[in-house]
């Protein structure tokens, strides 16, 4: 079966990390992990969140001292 270009990519990606990989100890491959985690929220989604949640009580308050 031949691969399909997403296949294609990510042999290609899997292949490349391995490359990196040789040569490392593991003391060394658990550091480098640690330092590349990403955050599963990405900043414009937590950031249209935050203007949901606050906005709505900053909305709340206000329509309770002055109306």
């Amino acid at each position: 079966m031949a691969q399909t270009p997403e296949q294609r990519r990510r042999n290609a990606k899997f292949a490349k990390e391995q490359d990196a990989r040789r040569g490392k100890s593991e003391a060394e491959l658990k550091r480098r992990n640690k330092e590349v985690q990403k955050s599963p929220v990405s900043p414009l989604l937590l950031g249209v969140l935050a203007f949901v949640i606050f906005g709505g009580l900053v909305f709340e308050v206000f329509s309770r001292f002055f109306i």
